[in-house]
């Protein structure tokens, strides 16, 4: 794919401000295309060079449709939507109380909905456009200790190809990618929750996260972005409704 062939392009990222959506803000940034970066952190989003910083909380339906029509006004119609938004934490079903689910399904899975209800529209007005979330490896498999994060991430996947069914043959493509563990702050904090939980040693604790992808390292926010970057390039056009895995090996 070669460089600058985002132009003219305006991009959205929720919780582009750390980790996979930072990495996924600057390849499209990188591309060519103007980037809104959105999340609760102003001072995180502002850290994302070249691109617009939008305050934005998914979990709220009114927070979202502000935040687009602000970034609508910097930029232009949004034709690139990356739902990248969400939490991670693991509890036991008798630690999953009924505040800890509904946190979890609001983030992850409102949030995705939100934020493609309000830019989807916009790509159908310029007959072109790219919709990704974010969801996981545990969008597609069970994760033990993880059963509400678990069923936020499979929401994420039917929701993609539910809206993926009811918008084929249109100029537009919907699509989720599913990392396995990558290297962000989210997998510190899992750390120091594993060391607690289980008494090992943060390199035992490291070992474990590391050794739940098949290639046995964790998986680099760049390599996550370049999937991305090349789901909205014209040789993915025909890429629709898809769950993308990309965890060393897993099957």
């Amino acid at each position: 794919m070669t460089l600058r062939n985002l132009e003219g392009r305006h991009a959205l990222v929720t919780g582009g401000g750390t980790g996979i959506g930072r990495a996924i803000a600057e390849a499209l940034r990188d591309a060519g295309a103007a980037v809104t970066v959105t999340g609760r952190r102003r001072e995180k989003l502002a850290e994302v060079a070249g691109c617009t910083p939008v305050v934005m909380d998914v979990a709220s339906e009114t927070s979202v449709m502000e935040g687009v029509a602000e970034a609508r006004a910097a930029n232009g119609p949004v034709t690139i939507c990356v739902a990248n938004a969400g939490i991670a934490e693991g509890r036991s079903l008798r630690d999953t109380d009924a505040e800890f689910w509904r946190r979890m399904m609001a983030i992850n899975l409102d949030g995705c909905f939100h934020t493609f209800r309000a830019c989807i529209p916009d790509m159908l007005s310029e007959e072109w456009g790219r919709a990704i979330a974010i969801s996981s490896i545990a969008g597609l498999k069970g994760l033990r200790g993880g059963a509400a994060y678990t069923a936020s991430k499979h929401g994420m996947i039917g929701l993609v190809r539910g809206l993926a069914a009811d918008f084929v043959g249109k100029p537009l493509t919907i699509n989720a990618i599913c990392p396995g563990y990558v290297e962000t702050a989210i997998v510190d904090e899992n750390l120091i929750r594993i060391m607690e939980r289980t008494g090992k040693s943060e390199a035992e604790a490291m070992a474990l996260m590391q050794g739940a992808n098949p290639h046995n390292r964790l998986i680099a926010p760049e390599e996550v972005a370049s999937l991305a970057l090349w789901l909205c390039s014209d040789g993915a056009a025909s890429v629709h409704g898809q769950a993308l895995q990309i965890s060393g090996g897993e099957f």
